[in-house]
Order: C-alpha cells, then structure tokens, then sequence
C-alpha cells in the first residue's frame, strides 16, 4: 500500500502540468451589460479562450486561456476595439 501510495505521489509531481494564463485589459467606455455581451462574444470566439469576465465597475475585462494556448496583445486590443472600446492597457499573470 505505501509503495503504491508513493507512486502515486511521485507520478503527479513527475508530470508536466499544463499551463494556463490570465489576461487582464483595462478597458474605457464599458457603461452597460450590453457593453458587456458584446465583448464576452468576441471573445468566445477565440479557441484559446476558456473563460472570459467583464467587470463594468472596475473597466476590467478578464480572459482565462485554455492550458498551454494564448492570446497576443494585438489580438486582444483588437477583438476590444472591434467590439467598440479603447483598451488602456494589458497585464497578464500565469
């Protein structure tokens, strides 16, 4: 039991971990739920995309990535003017 017990252990810190990454845009002219819904469809598009948030209050739009896909500054600025708003500045975070 402890020998399997260990191997158990020792396989789950051997194997690679997939990673995933997380894009934050400050975003200008965000006022409504409509604002929105229009971003988060944009961005549902995208196949690298797992989850996507708005937060009107704080102008902030966040994108989750799916495990070892990504997004570049280019494609996010433009999928946020596209949608109609001025991105203020990207940060991203592991």
């Amino acid at each position: 039991m402890r020998y399997t017990l260990s191997m158990a252990i020792m396989l789950v810190h051997a194997a690679p971990v997939a990673h995933a990454e997380t894009i934050i845009a400050t975003v200008n002219g965000m006022v409504c739920a409509f604002c929105a819904t229009g971003i988060e469809k944009s961005f549902k598009k995208q196949s690298a995309v797992a989850e996507i948030l708005v937060d009107l209050e704080h102008k902030k739009v966040t994108v989750h990535t799916k495990p070892e896909r990504t997004l570049d500054d280019t494609l996010v600025t433009k999928l946020i003017t596209d949608a109609g708003y001025a991105v203020v500045g990207i940060e991203r975070r592991p």
